[in-house]
């Protein structure tokens, strides 16, 4: 998660399990799709809204989340265009409603099913956990019948190796702010199981110039070591177990043009 927008660089899949009337139970498979660009100009933003529609087109309910307090920008208006020839059954949730007085929310519910009809409206805060259970409840109610596609305890489907590159680019995010360059990626080079339990990971920050470098570095170092420390602090938490990180700065200028990159975030390469 990241107070900044369109940092998704990767389609991540959250699995929730809903009970339904009658005992019955829905598994829910949420695709989280990479940020969508109204005007793509690298070739990684284009890379990632080519897997967000593609993942769209491949749904079986597509669900727009707005943020209510932002309200609808020319981003919103461009998705909600190119919905409108989508013939999937479409939702709409209103997140942040904890923070926007009732009649606003109104107003934003009425300008965007003005713009395109939803199968539904929904408003909720992911925060307080508002709003979220009926959301659920009525995606699973309905999805098409099937069989499960996952195990009933599994809730997300990204390796260990992506999960744990995610969560220090969360935090290269949340401590550098305006400072931080767009381009910057995080990859686990080195995972060990070590014979106590434990785990070492070797992680490589791409930044494509020296002065990004000194940025992350921070005088003396404190910022990497910053960085480094809640990393490890959340991954030791979400991985119950201790965890040994080791992070490194590389000046990589042409990272955006490897095709390695792409395929390990699951981006298709446009040349």
């Amino acid at each position: 998660m990241s107070p900044k927008v369109q940092t998704t660089r990767m389609r991540v899949i959250g699995i929730a399990m809903v009970d339904l009337p009658e005992s019955a139970r829905a598994q829910v498979v949420l695709v989280d799709t990479p940020g969508i660009f109204r005007i793509a100009k690298r070739r990684l933003e284009r890379a990632m809204v080519a897997a967000a529609w593609r993942g769209a087109d491949d749904a079986d309910l597509v669900a727009l989340v707005v943020d209510a307090e932002r309200g609808v920008g020319q981003e919103t208006r461009a998705i909600v265009e190119r919905l409108k020839a989508s013939s999937t059954p479409r939702f709409l949730i209103l997140n942040k409603i904890d923070v926007v007085p009732r009649e606003n929310l109104l107003a934003l519910t009425s300008e965007l099913n003005a713009l395109l009809p939803f199968e539904r409206t929904f408003m909720v805060s992911a925060l307080k956990n508002d709003g979220v259970a009926d959301v659920l409840a009525t995606l699973g109610a309905a999805l098409p019948a099937g069989p499960f596609l996952y195990p009933e305890e599994q809730a997300a489907d990204l390796p260990l190796r992506l999960l744990a590159a995610e969560v220090t680019r969360e935090q290269v995010f949340l401590q550098l702010h305006q400072e931080l360059p767009y381009e910057a990626a995080v990859e686990t080079e080195k995972w060990e199981d070590r014979p106590d339990g434990s785990v070492r990971i070797e992680q490589t920050i791409h930044v494509q110039r020296d002065g990004q470098r000194a940025i992350f570095l921070g005088k003396g170092g404190t910022r990497i070591k910053q960085i480094g420390a809640r990393a490890r602090r959340e991954l030791a938490e979400m991985l119950e177990r201790p965890v040994h990180l080791f992070l490194h700065v590389k000046v990589s200028e042409r990272w955006a043009d490897d095709p390695a990159h792409y395929r390990t975030i699951g981006l298709d390469y446009e040349p």
